[in-house]
């Protein structure tokens, strides 16, 4: 009997706490997981309803799980009356040399987070971005993906792009062509206006509004210099410039109208 009453005291001094502080570690896992779930469910509808990138929401998503389950992990353990304060400490310092070492990784994140909340620019959009021209192709969390138009894939570190300056060609739906046509002193200036003008206004692409503007900018050196502005939506640009360049300049071959080029006279003297 004293070896029943031995093992009886046994159970109740270990076995017991210790099966239910394993059923509340359980419990608190379970139902920690369970209010995780409800907590994710509602910040990813707060993040759609907000219009967040999905990528931005899966992100986020994923990183608080991961922050959730840390602490439903450290709740159980610490529900079993395991030490968890040094554990929570080596975490931190693990945290700290991680951070440390990725700090260069850590700097595009931010900018990746920071590019997609913002959003200076679309996927599909022509920017000039960290020194580089193209179409955005995919925008990520560290780095952002462009196509040149040679079609060439360049891929960007957040961080330049967004320490920089970012030039949007495609934010707007119209853009202006910035055009320079030098003529000869010697020609008609009325003339070489009108033939410009009879160009543009034979182009279905240019804008009637804002007007275009023809006029003589500079009284430059070696010609006088017209400054044409046209307007067209911005995906016509590239065609309506090189179009406008052929157009005038074979007009002005027809109507005897000079394009001045720079020269240098030599004048060979013999010595006496």
């Amino acid at each position: 009997m004293p070896e029943t009453s031995n093992i009886q005291e046994l159970i109740n001094l270990y076995a017991i706490p210790w099966g239910i502080n394993i059923v509340m570690a359980l419990a608190i896992f379970v139902v920690g997981r369970w209010i995780a779930k409800i907590l994710l469910g509602v910040v990813d509808k707060m993040f759609n309803k907000a219009g967040m990138d999905p990528m931005l929401v899966k992100f986020v998503h994923s990183i608080l799980n991961a922050l959730l389950l840390l602490f439903i992990i450290i709740a159980s353990l610490d529900q079993l009356g395991v030490d968890t304060t040094s554990f929570i400490a080596l975490i931190g310092a693990a945290g700290l040399a991680v951070g440390l070492a990725l700090q260069g990784s850590l700097q595009n994140f931010a900018a990746g987070v920071l590019l997609i909340v913002f959003r200076p620019f679309k996927v599909g959009d022509f920017v000039d971005a960290a020194g580089v021209a193209g179409t955005i192709e995919t925008i990520g969390i560290f780095t952002t993906t462009m196509k040149t138009g040679d079609n060439r894939e360049i891929i960007i570190p957040n961080g330049a792009i967004y320490n920089g300056t970012i030039t949007n060609f495609s934010a707007r739906d119209t853009r202006r062509i910035d055009m320079v046509f030098g003529i000869g002193y010697d020609d008609d200036i009325r003339k070489a206006k009108e033939i410009i003008q009879s160009i543009i206004d034979a182009d279905d692409r240019i804008l009637k509004e804002p007007a275009v503007l023809i006029a003589v900018g500079e009284l430059a050196d070696s010609s006088v210099n017209f400054n044409v502005r046209p307007w067209v939506n911005s995906g016509d640009y590239w065609a309506v410039l090189f179009d406008l360049n052929e157009k005038i300049k074979l007009a002005f071959d027809d109507n005897g109208i000079s394009i001045p080029y720079p020269q240098m006279d030599l004048h060979i003297t013999k010595p006496e």
